[in-house]
């Protein structure tokens, strides 16, 4: 896969597709790869650009303290780096966490922006939760294994546990097969969730934003959906009534239908303004 320097390390990216270009920002833990239901999709129309970012996959591990927004900056290199001009932005739960950073810091690069699960501050909910990860990364000295044992019944639903288990356990194998995080990059990308506070930058975002949750979720909760909406003008708001933190796999169609109808109608836009 191609790499190129941003931001002073080499960062690792995957590209599919034609169209406009399209950039798919990795939640907590993952790499490139994690958005492959819907690249499948979403590459039928839009150049789909997947970053590894720094501390996963083949991407540079450097050392020190990370953040939301040193994410944002690395992902504005990246678009630099490979001479995109503008670009539709996408990210779950901590990817959606760095497009907010990435379009209110960038306006003039962000043409839309999807997030999904995010939320604009850590309460204290959300760094319980983080800080239990922490302790378990560290207890089974695996990431992979932290994600399936310790993460996934955060993301899905009883409902998908209890009737569709064969699918959670290729789910599982999937993250396997992975190249897996250190447990020392984890605890460096876990505290930049931890940290992550980019309310007061909300307003600056000018991109048309969709913004869904799942119903069932409780990490990101339902209970961000008005502080986002009311911060960022003209964003429409999403509910996946049968999902939980991730409807990229849990309600595939669903999700896949109503993100990409957004992506395509803000594509369709000015589309002579989007420069590759």
């Amino acid at each position: 896969m191609p790499k190129v320097q941003a931001n002073g390390i080499t960062l690792n990216y995957e590209q599919q597709g034609s169209g406009e270009p399209l950039i798919l920002i990795p939640y907590l833990s993952a790499d490139n790869a994690c958005y492959a239901f819907q690249v499948a999709e979403y590459a039928k129309h839009f150049t789909c650009i997947s970053v590894d970012l720094r501390g996963t996959g083949e991407s540079d591990k450097p050392d020190g303290v990370f953040s939301t927004e040193l994410y944002a900056e690395d992902v504005a290199a990246l678009m630099q780096a490979l001479g995109i001009e503008r670009a539709h932005v996408s990210g779950l739960s901590f990817g959606g966490a760095i497009g907010m950073w990435l379009a209110a810091r960038h306006p003039e690069r962000v043409k839309s922006l999807s997030l999904h699960g995010a939320w604009t501050k850590t309460d204290a909910y959300v760094r319980t939760v983080v800080e239990g990860w922490q302790v378990m990364a560290k207890a089974f000295n695996s990431i992979p294994e932290l994600v399936v044992r310790g993460i996934f019944p955060w993301c899905f639903t009883p409902g998908l546990y209890a009737t569709k288990y064969d699918y959670i356990e290729s789910l599982a194998a999937f993250v396997r097969s992975r190249p897996p995080m250190s447990v020392d990059a984890f605890m460096q990308q876990s505290d930049a969730v931890i940290a992550h506070d980019v309310e007061a930058q909300l307003a600056r975002i000018t991109a048309p934003t969709q913004i869904t949750f799942g119903r069932h979720d409780q990490v990101t909760s339902v209970r961000f959906a008005e502080p986002l909406t009311s911060a960022i003008k003209g964003s429409e708001l999403v509910i996946f009534e049968e999902a939980s933190h991730a409807p990229i796999y849990e309600s595939v169609d669903e999700f896949n239908q109503k993100t990409l109808a957004f992506l395509q109608h803000h594509a369709q836009k000015a589309s002579g303004s989007v420069a590759t």
